[in-house]
């Protein structure tokens, strides 16, 4: 069974309270069930994590060597850390960058991903549904 890594970034432990209008009204613990079930599925363990701290969710990507792919919500950490960038460019398996809104429809800062220059692939705009996708994404890559 492959293993995949799923990093989410800072606030993001305040989903289904902070802003449902652009978040939805799902909790990280409702997505990480969504993960969960679909990655069984699709033949997939899956390790599900969230952090406020960047040092923190840099030591994860260090050590996602153990796991076939990496699937990371950097938040608003996606606009900002070059140190997140430079962490993703050391490792060297599938990165998928996913996001719940489309950052695009949104402020300009946001227009601006440090993740997407290391993703092979970037999800934005589905709600909880992009890391299903980002899922099936990396099974069709990972089968390949």
């Amino acid at each position: 069974m492959k293993k995949i890594l799923v990093i989410n970034g800072p606030n993001l432990n305040m989903l289904g309270a902070r802003e449902p209008e652009i978040y939805g009204h799902q909790t990280i613990a409702d997505i990480e069930k969504l993960c969960q079930k679909a990655g069984k599925e699709l033949g997939f363990s899956i390790d599900f994590r969230q952090s406020n701290a960047e040092a923190e969710m840099i030591n994860w990507i260090q050590e996602s060597g153990k796991f076939s792919a990496l699937i990371v919500n950097a938040a608003a950490y996606t606009h900002t850390s070059v140190a997140i960038y430079d962490a993703l460019l050391a490792v060297k398996i599938p990165v998928v960058e996913v996001h719940l809104s489309n950052i695009f429809r949104r402020e300009e800062f946001r227009h601006h991903s440090y993740v997407s220059r290391a993703a092979k692939g970037v999800i934005c705009g589905f709600g909880a549904d992009s890391y299903l996708l980002a899922l099936k994404g990396l099974k069709e890559l990972l089968d390949a």
